[in-house]
């Protein structure tokens, strides 16, 4: 399935697994490309020798490209992007995806060293901006995306308006997890398909299996967009599923940072040990021990979709026969 997306950036498929935090890894990104999608990796908190390791294991397990992605929102990491950049490119990432930010210091950086550079955007002003820089894709966020969202805007609405204004390609993200998303927003002007929850039920995801749960059980309307869980990334709306830390707290009268419910509970700890707060930004993994129900579960609008655990690589393959089938299956029209 050939687009400007799958010419740009060397992949079979128009399907791009998202950079979904410490949920990511090796054996998910590989397994992703492998079956001609682009995988991805999350780095922005992993540290310069955590960066490289993944990367470099990454590339033993696929001969395809796959990208990393670096936030770039100063409030969620302490590490210089620009260093942080390099051990990505030193270490053979083939594509560096930006997003909380902007992309346009770096793009020569990534240029430089024979990468290509993604830039996700919320806006068309924003797209504009990213391709006038250089950058070679942008990604549309649209509001129904899971985890955190830099867009106010659906999914329908962005991606013909970033159409109409860039010369790039687009690849769009918000709300899709089947072959009739992907398929409607390439008839929206998009060149590929930006999945996320999907991908929460790989068999590769570094996700927990009661968080996982929580996602197959979930329907559309059990996700919150929210700034709730802001201790280690303040300030960013994330959609997450519905909880009862979310409840209290709106029954408490939705009280600022200080003054919540539980502010200080340990609910849960991390693989090194560590507590993870009620209101932390946490992701749950399986090494995470704890209250699973009350942490931030990140989970888009298209939860309802997903319901059941499959390796990554089956995955791509159905999602390329379901967008192929949804193609096919629409009315040729009919003459006057």
């Amino acid at each position: 399935m050939e687009t400007a997306l799958t010419e740009e950036l060397g992949i079979e498929a128009p399907i791009v697994q998202a950079p979904i935090g410490s949920a990511t890894t090796p054996a998910l990104a590989a397994a992703v490309s492998n079956a001609g999608g682009l995988g991805h990796l999350a780095v922005t908190w992993r540290d310069h020798d955590e960066t490289r390791r993944v990367i470099e294991e990454t590339a033993t397990r696929t001969d395809a490209p796959f990208a990393v992605n670096l936030v770039l929102d100063d409030a969620a990491t302490e590490r210089p992007t620009a260093a942080h950049v390099e051990t990505a490119l030193a270490a053979g990432a083939p594509i560096v995806s930006f997003s909380f930010g902007d992309a346009a210091p770096f793009v020569e950086q990534v240029h430089d060293a024979g990468a290509l550079a993604i830039q996700t955007v919320g806006s068309q002003e924003a797209a504009r901006r990213a391709v006038d820089s250089g950058v070679d894709v942008v990604a549309t966020q649209g509001i129904e995306a899971g985890g955190h969202v830099q867009s106010e805007v659906a999914t329908t609405a962005l991606v013909p308006r970033v159409a109409d204004a860039v010369d790039a390609p687009i690849v769009a993200a918000g709300g899709i997890a089947d072959g009739r998303g992907i398929a409607g927003v390439l008839a929206l002007g998009a060149d590929g398909a930006w999945l996320g929850t999907r991908f929460l039920g790989a068999t590769e995801a570094n996700v927990h299996d009661r968080y996982r749960r929580r996602v197959f059980d979930a329907n559309e309307t059990e996700t919150r967009l929210t700034t709730l869980y802001d201790k280690g990334w303040p300030g960013t709306s994330h959609r997450v599923l519905q909880s009862e830390t979310i409840e209290r707290w709106e029954a408490a009268g939705r009280p600022p940072p200080g003054e919540r419910p539980g502010e200080s509970d340990v609910i849960a700890t991390s693989d090194e040990d560590e507590p993870i707060e009620r209101y932390d930004e946490a992701l749950a993994t399986p090494a995470v021990d704890g209250t699973i129900d009350e942490m931030a579960l990140y989970a888009g609008q298209s939860t309802g979709l997903v319901d059941r655990c499959q390796p990554a690589g089956d995955i791509v393959t159905e999602l390329v026969t379901e967008t192929a089938a949804a193609i096919d299956s629409l009315p040729a029209g009919q003459q006057q």
